[in-house]
């Protein structure tokens, strides 16, 4: 376990990781019917606008959105807002649509890097986070805490198991049902929220409020994609011997991120002054923080082609929560948790920024400029277009004077 004092990354791993090429595949169906409108979006964009800040500027909007949801019902059984829950709606679609033309903007600009892919993966590890407990605000799961832990740390995992599969095939693999056709479900959600009240999920439906038939639905959607990802298991990796992208065992990435979810699920059980239900909000931002964390991890062990360490110092978070429920709560459980939120919060920026200017200074670029030596477009070899839209050539779309 390394702290950041010295450097992240070995002379090896960025050697590997410049190599690195973007590979994705998608068959999602909204994809397809929201091209158009990304295309339009960034022939609109200027030009210096640089494809990290577009996503930065869409997870703040969508951070700031959600913590106002957070504000009004930290809870989440409180009513939020109508316009809270309509300004989310939004903050989802702007993130969503920033989200996909930062790789296409990196195409027209000839900026695209291996640091696109990383940073545009490590903006979404935390918007699903912020995503998804806005969900849960909006449809007062606080009433069902139990099941708002399982739908928040489900995204979670959902979201890793992705990175995962892609750490053992070296594809990262979209189906039919995926991250855009969530990402228009939940924007669904918020406006239902803000034109019928978020008391209309109380509304009884075969004896079952609808809150808890959303959540069927939503696990129902997730049954494709999990019976595709044990698929993985049975097929192997892609590296030798069946073996990850790094040689290693494609169940090695298991054990970081049961770090993360097995002491969640201990402490919300074992805790005696019930500090989830009390505080479902910040405790899922916490540990939500440190899942963000490791997935950013696997994301970098992905693209360097290394082994996945099991620990680090965010882990110290969690810790903090259960050593003090072993002495018997020494200290109240809330300002520990916000201790854990503070640390890992900082952790996780910390660990970004290192890795961000580690690689910047390995390929002589900025992180939120446009070299003013980048290749002109389609003229760079190492390309990763950070989107899995990106896929596709778009470039006579965005040629075209029809659009806009």
């Amino acid at each position: 376990m390394q702290f950041y004092k010295e450097r992240i990354l070995n002379a090896a791993q960025l050697k590997r990781l410049s190599e690195h090429k973007y590979s994705c595949t998608s068959s999602s169906i909204l994809d397809a019917w929201l091209q158009p409108w990304w295309c339009w979006l960034v022939s609109k964009t200027p030009l210096w606008l640089a494809p990290n800040l577009i996503t930065i500027v869409g997870l703040i909007v969508n951070i700031v959105t959600t913590l106002i949801l957070v504000w009004y019902s930290p809870d989440a059984r409180q009513d939020p807002p109508r316009w809270a829950c309509a300004l989310c709606a939004l903050g989802i679609f702007v993130y969503q649509s920033l989200d996909a033309i930062d790789g296409k903007q990196a195409r027209r600009t000839g900026s695209q890097s291996p640091l696109g892919e990383l940073f545009d993966h490590g903006c979404d590890s935390i918007s699903t986070v912020f995503i998804a407990l806005g969900a849960c605000i909006a449809v007062k799961l606080g009433d069902y805490p139990t099941w708002m832990f399982f739908q928040c740390f489900c995204a979670m995992t959902l979201f890793y198991c992705a990175h995962w599969q892609a750490y053992v095939t070296g594809t990262l693999k979209m189906g039919r049902i995926d991250v855009t056709e969530a990402q228009y479900a939940l924007i669904l959600i918020h406006l239902i929220s803000a034109v019928l009240g978020p008391e209309f999920w109380a509304t009884e439906m075969l004896e079952v409020p609808a809150r808890l038939h959303t959540c069927a639905l939503s696990v129902a959607a997730q049954a494709p994609f999990l019976a595709h990802f044990a698929h993985t298991f049975r097929v192997g990796g892609c590296g030798k011997n069946g073996s990850t992208v790094a040689g290693t065992s494609i169940l090695s990435p298991v054990i970081p991120f049961s770090f993360v979810v097995v002491p969640a699920f201990i402490i919300f059980q074992k805790s005696e002054s019930q500090v989830y239900e009390n505080h479902p909000s910040l405790y899922i931002l916490a540990f939500g923080m440190v899942a963000a964390k490791v997935t950013n991890r696997l994301v970098v062990a992905h693209m360097t082609k290394s082994e996945m360490e099991y620990y680090d110092w965010s882990m110290l978070g969690p810790a903090m929560l259960f050593l003090n429920q072993y002495f018997n709560n020494a200290i109240p459980e809330y300002y520990v948790l916000w201790l854990c939120m503070i640390w890992v919060s900082v952790d996780l920026v910390r660990y970004c920024g290192q890795i961000c200017m580690e690689i910047c200074e390995h390929l002589k670029i900025y992180l939120f400029r446009i070299s003013p030596a980048a290749a002109k477009p389609h003229e760079r070899n190492v390309a990763s277009d950070s989107e899995r839209s990106d896929a596709e050539d778009v470039e006579p779309l965005l040629n075209n004077n029809s659009i806009g």
